[in-house]
């Protein structure tokens, strides 16, 4: 099992071309079903411990994978039992459930088991579960969705008394896996789309997920990454490219015996009507390591590093300045759009927040003869972008495309997208990170990176990386002070 930082996220149709590539090279699908379906019994064996595993087949060749691991888990001593949804219908998958020797239950007949592995449906599902295959033939798909509960048990749901016919398979599937001590998910937990990171269907949460051959954007996107739990990935000898990639933790370089304030990097950040946000990023930039910050605007208050002076064109003109931030707490009155002007004007490699996103569009952005980073939340990048059903990656990728700017889509799954089609997506970001001016600190941190003069994609990615490592070595409850302050720890880390 393979750690998934830095490594490609491929979509659906990229990992069917991943694989045909094999396959023109003479490996046959059976052969990669057999290499995956040995790497997951080999993981599910380390986990399993003496416990008994209940692994979960469906009809295609995620079913496959599953017989073949049932398999292999059975040679190695392992006590495992296999229930199957439905006959499969592959050949490969066929030939899989063909080497599988023991027995066979319905899936609303299976006993639980301590550890479950749900192999069912995979990379590739367009369709909610219950709509495309069931076990209650006699009961609605909307009946049998109303009642789910994504935490347990389908609420209201008296599982012992219930007749095999009662069943749908996500009933069963929340059964089995809530009364399982581990729960393993197969590539995808079932009724998950693959590139959007839809819920089809609402699965359990699963304690692990094996990504077979690449990370998907599922497994990142929400909300289908919050059933995943951890992500680790199986080799199953597919070579994977993509210019989508997790996000992973940066090389920073620490300050020399030749390093000074100026070559550390010179922040400004541009103060507004709600000076506290420009308090915020000038803070998280000063932990962040930038050498010098200074504050434009009205402010008041420590730390007393921070240098303050009062706004004006002439302040701008300091050609030390390594990046300039302007959005948070700016307001959208006139002063704000003449700031923003002076700004935009500037010469400086810009990032741009909150309200700044507010008073631009991006064909005034594209114009721009700098590096620009925008940072917007979900409402500022519909109010920027407009509203549109694609899926987070495509709506990151192309926005930073129209801007030609480096775009940080923020959110409990930030995606980082350069106008050269680079894209970088963060893992599970804390849930604290929910409260007023965190979005500033991420300001601040980026802005200590680009003057570091770190190119713009990279710049965004280290902020990033630095602002959610920041946030888990806090844990609970924390404000946004917290957060500028715990980037300290996050900067010193190896």
């Amino acid at each position: 099992m393979i750690g998934i930082e830095g490594q490609p996220v491929l979509t659906a149709a990229e990992m069917r071309a991943a694989e045909d590539a094999v396959i023109a090279t003479g490996v046959s699908v059976d052969t990669l079903m057999e290499r995956a379906g040995t790497a997951i019994a080999e993981a599910v064996r380390r986990l399993a411990g003496p416990n008994e595993v209940l692994i979960l087949c469906g009809p295609g060749n995620n079913g496959g994978d599953g017989y073949v691991a049932a398999r292999v888990l059975m040679e190695m001593g392992v006590a495992v039992r296999v229930a199957a949804l439905s006959e499969p219908k592959t050949d490969a998958a066929k030939s899989a459930r063909a080497g599988w020797l023991g027995p066979v239950d319905t899936l609303a007949g299976a006993k639980p088991a301590p550890i479950l592995v749900d192999a069912l449906f995979g990379t590739g599902l367009t369709r909610p579960l219950d709509a495309s295959t069931t076990s209650t033939p006699n009961r609605s798909p909307a009946d049998a969705g109303a009642q789910l509960n994504p935490e347990g048990l389908p609420s209201g749901l008296s599982w012992a008394p219930a007749s095999a016919g009662e069943r749908s398979v996500v009933e069963c599937l929340h059964f089995l896996a809530n009364a399982a001590q581990l729960s393993i998910a197969v590539d995808l937990p079932s009724g998950l789309a693959t590139d959007t990171g839809e819920a089809l269907s609402t699965p359990p949460v699963f304690d692990l997920t094996l990504a077979l051959g690449a990370v998907k954007p599922a497994h990142l996107l929400q909300p289908a990454a919050r059933f995943c739990g951890q992500i680790r990935l199986l080799d199953i000898g597919v070579l994977t490219a993509s210019q989508a990639e997790v996000l992973k933790a940066p090389s920073l370089p620490a300050p020399g015996p030749d390093s000074h304030k100026y070559t550390r990097g010179m922040v400004a950040i541009i103060a507004g009507t709600m000076s506290g946000a420009a308090d915020l990023a000038a803070l998280a930039a000063m932990h962040a390591g930038a050498g010098y910050v200074t504050l434009l605007g009205d402010s008041q208050g420590p730390p007393h590093a921070l240098v303050r002076s009062p706004f004006s064109d002439h302040a701008l003109t300091n050609d030390r300045i390594g990046a300039l931030v302007i959005g948070p707490g700016l307001g959208r009155d006139d002063t704000a759009k003449a700031r923003l002007d002076a700004a935009l004007t500037s010469g400086h490699p810009l990032i741009i927040d909150g309200d700044a996103l507010r008073l631009l569009d991006p064909n005034r952005i594209k114009a721009l003869k700098v590096p620009v980073i925008l940072t917007p939340h979900a409402g500022e990048f519909d109010a920027l972008f407009g509203k549109s059903d694609a899926d987070k990656i495509t709506r990151a990728r192309d926005a930073a495309t129209r801007a030609n700017a480096v775009v940080v889509f923020k959110g409990a799954d930030t995606v980082i997208a350069a106008p050269d089609g680079r894209v970088r997506i963060a893992q599970g970001a804390s849930d604290w990170l929910s409260t007023a001016g965190t979005g500033d600190v991420l300001a601040g941190t980026i802005g200590a990176m680009l003057a570091a003069k770190l190119d713009p994609i990279d710049a965004a990615c280290a902020g990033v990386w630095l602002h959610g490592d920041a946030a888990h070595r806090l844990g609970a409850a924390f404000i946004a002070d917290d957060l500028a302050e715990s980037l300290r720890s996050a900067r010193a880390a190896p």
